[in-house]
């Protein structure tokens, strides 16, 4: 008999949490807000108490300036997520269980959208029904309320990308039904949308809008 191991993150449980979720195995999770609200972020090779898991890359650099270079488009991407409402980020590092095993990346992002009242079940309707270009959309029932899940796929000319990017999305109502909990995994391996799917399912089946830590860890952070 085995027993599931959570690493709770800080942010779970500060006063003013007002949603939870569990990954799982495969993502890094990055800082991006911790970095944005420091200024030592802009010294490439300071960063490591922030973001250990950076560390052996920004070292094989050599040298704090090209630490910085390399750090500069990071810290634009994470200047626009936050600026689009996402509160958490995470980086996936997933096997292909193809014959080449070859290291499939993803980045999953979670954050919030003020949305008109509606009652739950219409809004995830009209999400899922909603989305024209989704090559897959579909209704979930969660432990936390309905919500919505669709695929849809960025053309990589159309969006100025190098290569096609495969995009999933769970949309879950708060229960006042007046802002959206927004779920996204991108992934350039398109071929294996089902695999990114059933991920992203797996997540949303661990969200919770009422605090699952036990009480002495609870407002701790």
């Amino acid at each position: 008999m085995t027993t599931d191991t959570f690493v709770i993150d800080p942010s779970a449980m500060t006063p003013d949490a007002d949603i939870w979720f569990a990954l799982p195995a495969g993502f890094i999770p990055l800082p991006f807000q911790e970095l944005l609200k420091s200024e030592e972020a802009s010294d490439g090779m300071d960063i490591g108490p922030r973001w250990p898991q950076a560390m052996p890359m920004l070292q094989a650099l050599g040298d704090s300036q090209r630490a910085l270079e390399f750090l500069l488009p990071v810290r634009r991407l994470f200047q626009v997520l936050a600026h689009n409402g996402v509160l958490h980020c995470s980086l996936g590092l997933h096997r292909d269980d193809g014959a080449d095993e070859a290291l499939l990346p993803s980045l999953f992002t979670l954050g919030w959208q003020e949305i008109a009242w509606a009652p739950r079940q219409v809004t995830v309707a009209r999400i899922a029904a909603g989305t024209h270009d989704a090559r897959h959309a579909e209704v979930l029932e969660l432990s936390c309320g309905p919500a919505s899940l669709v695929v849809t796929t960025l053309d990589a000319p159309a969006a100025g990308l190098p290569r096609d990017l495969l995009q999933v999305a769970v949309h879950i109502p708060y229960p006042e039904a007046t802002k959206l909990a927004v779920l996204t995994l991108s992934a350039p391996a398109v071929h294996r949308a089902d695999h990114y799917c059933d991920l992203l399912r797996e997540t949303a089946r661990m969200v919770t809008f009422e605090n699952p830590l036990p009480v002495n860890l609870q407002g701790e952070a």
